[in-house]
């Protein structure tokens, strides 16, 4: 749904990055006019066309944190008992540090039917008065506020706003749930039919993100900053599926305010937290994205509320700490990307992404790089830094080096030896051309290409998942030019991709017996 959110997604919410980045507005100060940004760039008829359904705040830039003493760890908690009532209230917004940022605006195509303005970052070390004017509000960054906080006022909409807008946003207000007074996230459903034997009335940690960031670009921050701290105390919770306990940093899948009766007096009630981490789930998926989701959502409540309060408390930077310790923990696999079952991500059911899912890595990359920018300097955080740095040099390389698919590419793959065994060798992962699909010679156009799927030994998953992509591009985990020919295959594919609804989730769609085979015959994954 389209919440006015900007038109131009930002390299700035992870942090400084070596190589250029797609879409990018990261300068300490707005400096280049529109109409010689307009005689320069081509407009991007894809892009316009994208953005009538969503994009991302410029806003959401980084600053480092500032040092806090370490934490040496916390006690878990007995599974059994239920996170009882411990609300927190926002202690206002402190300053924010400057720091140097630069970037690129994205580049366009031609064939747009309307233009688009850029809207402004919060800058740091403001000194004089600048506005920026956006299709859907006026941000006004204040001289003598600005320059010592960096407080930023969102004047209201000066535009007619859609009724479909209202309604979304209606929509979105009746989702959220309150816990002790205060609202603590949105149900992943809002649904007139009983679900009550279903988990949709419960607050999931990835469908909350979009709801967070709309939230944030309404300047309601208090619910994303309860949802950060209460998911954190849920933490630390003993996990235990038959009789077997995840690694600690686990984050849950989602959670459900319930009524219960108060000890000892059956007469009052009180309202408890009960997470789930999956041994309640259905198929009982683990939900490895959670703790990603909640380190970008993080930084994004930063970055947007200036209220970088909450990232240097102590609880936080160790819930971070555990989280990336679970995430680059040593293991069986070779390779730098996350090894992943199958439903740990997206719709929680089977869609044959087991093994290296390009979601998960995308996830993974963003969350490493906006915790970079959060971990606070100090010597327990030194090696963690290490491996952080190390992890995200191998990652990016295999993404763009091994999931990269172009016409150019796949010509390659036509030529590959196979079973060649040798520290050289061009087909490492001993791929067969056998395996291209017959619809990927027909459907990949000349100019443009993508990401894959999935990447294993002997196996490539030439599916287009659009978020694993469109992730990539705004994280700069694919690099410029596979950013661009991303955005051109969706424009030059527009009517399999997009067609008369939203970005479909992956193409092509799974039917007969293959749907049968890799989905386990599941009648809600059609």
């Amino acid at each position: 749904m389209n919440m006015g959110i900007s038109d131009v997604t930002l390299q700035g919410l992870f942090g400084p990055l070596s190589g250029s980045s797609y879409c990018v507005l990261a300068s300490t100060q707005l400096t280049t006019p529109l109409k010689q940004l307009k005689s320069k760039r081509r407009k991007c008829s894809f892009y316009m066309k994208l953005q009538s359904y969503s994009g991302i705040d410029p806003n959401l830039l980084l600053i480092n944190g500032a040092q806090v003493k370490s934490f040496q760890g916390k006690a878990d908690r007995n599974r059994s008992q239920f996170l009882k009532c411990q609300c927190q209230r926002t202690d206002g917004i402190p300053g924010i540090s400057s720091e140097d940022g630069n970037g690129a605006w994205l580049k366009g195509h031609s064939g747009a039917k309307r233009q688009f303005e850029a809207t402004a970052q919060k800058v740091f070390d403001i000194e004089e008065i600048k506005q920026v004017r956006h299709d859907n509000e006026e941000i006004i960054l204040n001289d003598d506020k600005s320059a010592s906080t960096g407080a930023v006022k969102f004047a209201p909409p000066k535009r007619k706003g859609s009724s479909i807008e209202d309604e979304a946003l209606h929509l979105l207000q009746e989702s959220v749930v309150h816990y002790c007074g205060t609202p603590v996230g949105t149900i992943a459903a809002k649904v007139l039919t009983d679900v009550s034997a279903l988990n949709y009335d419960q607050v999931f940690i990835r469908d909350f993100v979009p709801s967070g960031i709309a939230f944030l670009l309404k300047g309601e921050y208090d619910i994303v900053r309860n949802f950060i701290l209460h998911t954190l105390q849920l933490q630390s919770w003993e996990k235990t599926i038959d009789c077997h306990s995840p690694g600690q940093g686990l984050m849950p899948a989602s959670f459900k305010v319930r009524t219960v009766p108060l000890d000892g007096d059956d007469s009052a009630t009180e309202e408890v937290l009960d997470p789930d981490f999956g041994e309640a789930a259905i198929g009982r998926v683990a939900p490895v994205d959670s703790g990603l989701w909640w380190i970008i959502l993080l930084r994004a409540y930063g970055k947007c509320s200036g209220d970088l309060s909450v990232q240097e408390r102590i609880d936080v930077q160790t819930g971070i700490k555990m989280i990336l310790k679970l995430c680059l923990s040593d293991g069986f696999d070779m390779f730098p990307t996350l090894l992943v079952t199958d439903g740990s991500c997206m719709i929680d059911r089977r869609m044959g992404i087991h093994g290296h899912p390009l979601e998960i890595q995308a996830l993974f990359y963003s969350a490493l790089l906006c915790a970079r920018e959060m971990l606070a300097p100090e010597d327990g955080s030194a090696d963690l830094l290490r491996a952080l740095n190390n992890r995200l040099i191998a990652l990016s390389f295999h993404i763009r080096e091994y999931y990269w698919v172009d016409m150019k590419k796949l010509n390659e793959i036509y030529r590959y030896k196979t079973e060649e065994y040798s520290y050289d060798a061009v087909n490492k992962f001993n791929i067969y051309p056998d395996q291209i699909p017959p619809w990927l010679v027909e459907w990949m156009p000349d100019i443009g290409g993508y990401l894959i799927g999935n990447l294993q030994p002997a196996h490539m998953d030439f599916r287009f998942f659009s978020l694993g992509n469109l992730w990539s591009i705004v994280s700069s985990l694919a690099t410029t030019q596979q950013s661009h020919a991303i955005l051109d295959l969706i424009e030059a594919k527009w009517s399999d991709l997009v067609a008369d609804m939203p970005l479909k989730i992956c193409y092509p769609a799974l039917d007969g017996q293959e749907w049968r085979i890799i989905t386990g015959s599941d009648p809600k994954n059609t």
